[in-house]
């Protein structure tokens, strides 16, 4: 009896530590029937059927632990697949427009829609706002081209179209010159880097190119002028605000040179309501070619009337700008500036020079006081197409502020200009086209009594105009022809304020996009002084980097 009993004992206690419960009647049942030798061959009969069921128990348990593992690993390999997804979402997204102001601005196309037409500054404006309207119809199919530039811009047949993490043919195989030259990238940040250097030679028969031409960038002596050497940062601060400033570097006629910021602003991206903010100092928005730095000019020197009302150097101020976009079909957009009143590059307000302001009269007051001592700058500009093939843009400006003769003494310049252009519908690379700009100008300023000069209180009234045509009668090949027409001021002492008209013709070739050559001849009449003068310009220019889109 002694071994049944050992077995049965060894039983009993691998069941308890096992199977406690599921035993425990069996275990009972032991107790009662320990007497047979039989009894203790049945129960560990029951004990082996027990210990198959946990076997496949724990065989359950261990598939479904690897089933756990392998649905982990499944789940760490989706959610690394998420992360990389998001992170490519977040990148900068593709620079549509490359040519900039700036511009600023962006708006959504292809590089092949930029072969066969180009985008305005306006429709890039609109576009990049659009996503607040709802139920608008696509800008291809409702938008009118704001026209504000393909006279330069459609003379280059291929545009850059690559983000700032494409730069060095990074990620295409292929390097293109017109990629940007980013400096600096981190997320949705980034800075590219460009430069541009305009020159000219010149012959006239005017002993003083300086004293018949109105613009700082004008080609101003005989022999080789440096008209502009331009060096240009852009790019994305963060999702709210792209930034962009330009570093100009000069050499005037005795030598000397020059560096100054002529812009430096930021423009948001994200407002509400079809709202844009720019801040900083900025070139003005009036009219259409004050906007223009140099190199984006059509002709080699500026227009008469903008040198005369709106200065040298254009005007440009420190001081912000608020944008609206209308919800329409055809593009329309408001703007209003407010920017400092003083200083060189506000021309007509308040300007001294040598304690002098202008019509010969004493600066007296140069400085903001108040609201009212600060320049204001109303527009309107709106475009739509006539046909298929044409498209008009209209515009309205004003600009009203305090001027140098005295404290109550304000300047009020006003105007309005028009844009049309003509491109065929099997335009290639943008050409042949036709376009035709004009601006109009008017000039009211108020000047205050000067005692020391026996000068009296009086107002003067001057305008001018300019009208110029385009013809891009052949690939890269442009001729142009422009008029130009300013009235002359009271008292002038000087050709820059005699009554005079200018006839320029020119013929531009742009070996590619990032280079030209422009020959240019001017025929000015300055009936003031009863001389006609005859000047010749050789202008040409290069680019380094990526730049962006010229106004329509």
């Amino acid at each position: 009896m002694r071994r049944p009993s050992y077995i049965l004992l060894i039983c009993i206690l691998i069941i308890e530590s096992n199977v406690p419960y599921a035993y425990s009647e069996v275990i009972k049942k032991d107790s009662q029937l320990m007497s047979t030798e039989e009894d203790t061959n049945s129960i560990c009969i029951k004990k082996d059927e027990f210990n198959e069921i946990i076997g496949q128990l724990q065989g359950m348990r261990d598939l479904l632990e690897e089933m756990k593992q392998d649905y982990d690993s499944r789940l760490k390999e989706m959610q690394e697949k998420i992360a990389t997804l998001e992170k490519e979402k977040t990148e900068p997204e593709k620079e549509k427009i490359p040519w900039e102001e700036n511009t600023s601005i962006p708006p959504e196309t292809d590089s092949k829609l930029l072969e066969t037409s180009v985008i305005s500054e306006e429709e890039a404006s609109m576009l990049s706002r659009t996503d607040t309207i709802t139920n608008t119809p696509p800008p291809s199919q409702t938008v009118s081209p704001s026209p504000e530039s393909e006279t330069t811009e459609s003379a280059m047949p291929l545009m850059n179209t690559t983000t700032p993490d494409q730069s060095a043919g990074a990620g295409t195989g292929h390097w293109s010159p017109a990629q940007p030259i980013t400096l600096w990238s981190s997320g949705q940040s980034y800075m590219n880097i460009s430069f541009n250097g305009l020159f000219a030679a010149a012959g006239s028969t005017a002993k003083d190119l300086e004293k018949i031409e109105t613009g700082a960038h004008d080609p101003v002596q005989r022999g080789f002028t440096v008209q502009n050497l331009e060096t240009t940062f852009e790019g994305a601060i963060d999702p709210y605000f792209k930034g962009q400033a330009n570093i100009i570097f000069q050499i005037d006629k005795d030598g000397e040179s020059s560096l100054e910021v002529e812009e430096a602003y930021l423009t948001s991206l994200s407002l509400p309501l079809n709202l844009q903010v720019k801040a900083g100092t900025f070139f003005t928005e009036f009219g259409r070619q004050n906007q223009l730095h140099p190199h984006a000019w059509n002709f080699a020197d500026q227009p008469l009337v903008n040198g005369r009302f709106l200065g040298p150097d254009g005007m440009r101020n420190p001081g912000a700008r608020l944008s609206w976009l209308a919800p329409t079909n055809n593009y329309t957009e408001l703007f209003f500036t407010v920017q400092n009143s003083q200083g060189e590059t506000v021309h007509s307000f308040r300007f001294e020079e040598d304690g002098t302001g202008l019509f010969g009269r004493e600066a007296v007051e140069t400085r903001v006081h108040s609201m009212e001592d600060l320049l204001y700058v109303p527009r309107i500009a709106t475009s739509f197409d006539i046909t298929d093939e044409q498209t008009v843009l209209l515009g309205a400006s004003a600009a009203f502020g305090p001027n140098s003769t005295g404290r109550d003494k304000n300047t009020l310049i006003y105007g309005i200009d028009m844009f049309w252009k003509w491109k065929s519908k099997y335009a290639a690379g943008g050409f042949p086209f036709v376009s035709w700009q004009t601006e109009v100008m008017g000039r009211r300023f108020e000047a205050g009594e000067d005692v020391n000069s026996n000068l009296p209180d009086e107002v003067m009234n001057n305008w001018g105009a300019y009208s110029q045509i385009m013809w891009g009668f052949k690939k890269r090949w442009i001729a142009g022809l422009r008029g130009d027409y300013v009235d002359g001021e009271k008292e002038a002492t000087d050709p820059l304020g005699f009554e005079r008209w200018r006839l320029s013709p020119n013929i531009t070739f742009y070996p590619s996009e990032f280079s030209k050559i422009r020959l240019q001849y001017n025929y000015d009449t300055i009936l003031g002084n009863d001389s006609t003068e005859h000047s010749v310009f050789l202008q040409f220019e290069f680019l380094l980097g990526s730049h962006g889109a010229h106004k329509f």
